[in-house]
Parts: structure tokens; C-alpha cells; sequence
């Protein structure tokens, strides 16, 4: 019955003059990720988006499944609404609420005697010769005269069993049954890509997604020491990377064996420190991959202070070893935090998956928690002409 489906945006709304920017992204996002459905027209009216095919025929059950489970993360959306377009007129209108009640409300009053309702109507054409309560008034007397005030009982609180919306504009009017929430922030694409350093964990995917939400693409950075680590790891991390391109254009993944520079800081250097050099390696190793490509910043998963290596004075000393731009969403998140993210994204069960990683090859009994850049620096002279084994490492990255 619905032949049109509304969307809504937030803080598009307050970008100014740069609003239509946003939307135009957002609109394209959404024609991408929907491609699947045939003849979908996407088009901007007056602070809404609307879905509908070109010829305004209803959409199928197929169709609207696929619409919801598309947009239920998509980023620079606040939320959504399947709908029945039809004239701002009010006789048309109450035909056609008339028309599809049996298909919203019998299904509830088969599980139930009675529910309660509430119309929530806006007007934004304002030569309609009602008023928003008047019109809200006139189509609670319609569903009372269909099924009787004792099944349908009016109730203007939130929690109503069944909400039915009515925006009144210029143009059409629309009315729907159900409002689905979206991913919020910004559309993916209307900010700088960035390069992830992607690991199996859990705290990497989460800040991929919320970088995504702040309108950055992102590409994937992932390790791995073949042979000191399983194909598993290879396998889950490309997993996880596949599963965050469903919210955004297809980032490339990039897979860099680490396990010669990581040999060699091994042979060299004093063991408490193996795994900031790692981590300082990782990032040189990101960023001599971003700057070949489309990348402006770094992104990783660090929460301050929840390992070793995340303390104030580890992450400055690894932060070092890069010159561009780390973003870090998740420094002020605790671990339940970063779950709960994970849980509500769909990346948690992915991640849970136990696999050994780069990070664990050698690792030190007692890893330092403090460090200054210094000291690093005298250790990493140890190694002598490390850029080329990072050269060599990155010649032989494998591309996803």
C-alpha cells in the first residue's frame, strides 16, 4: 500500500549554505545503496527526502524490506517512514486513511480487543483551510466511525500502540504508520577519507563507523606475520572490512605482513618496548600507504588507558611516529561503551571471533606502560636502515 517512502535529516538542516551540498550527498548514498530496486527516483522537497518510483506505484514487500534494512544505518538520515502519497485535500486524505486502516489495524485488534492510537498531523501549507488539530481531530473521528470508540481508543502519549502521521504540504500529502530510526550525523563522502588501522578487535570497527557517521569514507589498514599468524586472521579482518563497506562506497583494504620489521625489533631491542615499536611501525607503514592515495588523516581504535600501549605517554610516543592527523573516537569510551557500539552496529559478533593477531607475535611478559620518544628513537637506531624493510613491506602489501 505505501508509495513513497519519507525520510528525515538533523544536522543537515543547520548547515546553511552548504545544506544542499549535504543533501545532494545523502540523496546519492541513499540511490547507491538501494541500486537493487528498479525505476527508484530520490528527490528533495522543502527539508525531506523522498523515495518513490518514477511512476509512483506502490512498492513491493521485497522492496521495502530491502528500503529498511539499507537505511537503518544509513549515515546523514535521522529516520524514516513508508507512506501513502495522495492531494492535500481533506476529503482525499480521509478516503485515503479509510482505505488502507484495515491492512494497519486489523492485524492488532486480531492480537488484541482494543489498542490505542494517536494522529500526529503538520501543516506546513499554510492555505490549508484546517489546522494541524483540526486535521489530527477529523482523522481520529475517521478510525473511531470504522472500528468503534471502544476498540480504538484515542491516547496522545508516546506510548500509543499505533501513531498514524499526516504532513500536509503544498505539493501532497503524506500519511504513515511507522517511523524506522536511520544512522544519523553526516552522509558518508561529505567530509575527507581517512585510513583505518583495522584490526579483529572490537574497538577498530566501531571507530570506522563512527568516522563514517562524522562523513569520512574509510579505507582499512590491517596486519598481519604470516607465518606466526593463521590465515584466521587474514580471513576475519577481510570479514569485518567487507561488513563495514556496507555502510559507505567500498573502501579499500589494504594487508601488510609485518612479521621481518617485527623480527627485527625482536633481535634488537629491548623486548618491553616491542610493542610501541610495533605500533609505531604500523604507522608509518599506514601512512606511507595514505599519502599514495586519497587518505587526509589516520583513524584508529585507541581508548586512553585501556592497554599498555594506550597510556598518555605511549600513544604520544607512537602518535610521533606519524605526521598526518590520528583521529581517535573511541579515547574517552569505555570497554561496555565500545560494546554496546558494536552490538548496535552488527560488527561485535564478527569481532568476538578469537584469532591471534600482529600485536601478540613476540610479545613482551611485561610491556612498558610509559615511554618518551627519546628512548624510542635510540632503540629504533638499533635497527639501521629500517625505512627500506618498511619500503619492502609496503611493495608487497595485497590490495582488497
Amino acid at each position: 500500500m505505501y508509495n513513497a517512502v519519507i525520510c528525515r535529516y538533523h544536522e543537515i538542516a543547520i548547515k546553511g549554505h552548504n545544506r544542499r551540498n549535504f543533501e545532494r550527498q545523502l540523496m546519492g548514498n541513499m540511490q547507491h545503496s538501494l541500486k537493487s530496486i528498479a525505476n527508484l527516483k530520490v528527490r528533495s522537497v522543502r527539508g525531506r527526502i523522498w523515495l518513490e518510483h518514477y511512476q509512483q506505484e506502490a512498492f513491493s514487500v521485497d522492496e521495502l524490506e530491502i528500503i529498511k534494512e539499507n537505511l537503518r544505518f544509513m549515515f546523514g538520515m535521522e529516520s524514516f517512514s513508508p507512506a501513502i502519497f495522495v492531494k492535500s485535500d481533506m476529503a482525499a486524505i480521509e478516503s485515503a486513511l479509510d482505505s488502507v486502516l484495515d491492512d494497519v489495524v486489523l492485524p492488532r485488534l486480531a492480537v488484541k480487543p482494543a489498542i490505542t492510537f494517536r494522529i500526529r498531523a503538520r501543516r506546513s501549507n499554510k492555505a490549508f483551510p484546517l489546522c494541524s488539530k483540526d486535521i489530527e481531530i477529523a482523522l481520529a473521528t475517521v478510525m473511531g466511525d470504522r472500528y468503534g470508540h471502544d476498540k480504538v481508543k484515542v491516547h496522545l502519549d508516546d506510548d500509543a500502540e499505533l501513531t498514524v502521521g499526516c504532513e500536509v504540504r503544498d505539493e501532497f500529502t503524506v500519511l504513515f504508520f511507522e517511523t524506522f530510526r536511520s544512522g544519523g550525523g553526516l552522509p558518508v563522502g561529505s567530509n575527507s577519507p581517512v585510513m583505518a588501522l583495522l584490526s579483529g578487535g572490537i574497538d577498530s570497527p566501531v571507530a570506522c563507523l563512527l568516522t563514517m557517521k562524522r562523513g569520512s569514507e574509510v579505507d582499512f589498514m590491517s596486519f598481519h606475520s604470516a607465518p606466526y599468524t593463521p590465515q584466521d586472521t587474514v580471513d576475519k579482518v577481510l570479514k569485518i572490512g567487507r561488513y563495514l563497506n556496507k555502510f559507505q562506497r567500498k573502501g579499500t583494504h589494504y594487508f601488510a605482513n609485518i612479521n621481518s620489521i617485527q623480527k627485527m625489533i625482536r633481535d634488537n631491542c629491548d623486548p618491553h618496548f616491542r610493542t610501541i615499536l610495533y605500533r609505531r611501525m604500523m604507522f608509518r607503514i599506514a601512512e606511507m600507504v595514505a599519502k599514495k592515495g586519497r587518505a587526509k588523516a589516520l583513524l584508529t581504535g585507541e581508548s586512553l588507558g585501556q592497554v599498555a600501549s594506550q597510556t598518555v605517554e605511549n600513544m604520544s610516543t607512537i602518535n610521533a611516529a606519524a605526521t598526518m592527523l590520528v583521529l581517535r573516537p573511541l579515547v574517552g569510551q569505555d570497554k561496555l561503551e565500545t560494546i554496546q557500539l558494536a552490538e548496535k552496529y552488527g560488527t561485535f559478533d564478527l569481532s568476538k571471533v578469537q584469532v591471534p593477531d600482529s600485536c601478540t607475535v613476540f610479545a613482551p611478559p611485561s610491556p612498558a606502560t610509559r615511554s618518551d620518544v627519546s628512548r624510542i628513537e635510540r632503540e629504533e637506531e638499533l635497527l639501521g636502515d629500517y625505512q627500506a624493510v618498511l619500503q619492502e613491506i609496503v611493495d608487497k602489501i595485497e590490495v582488497y
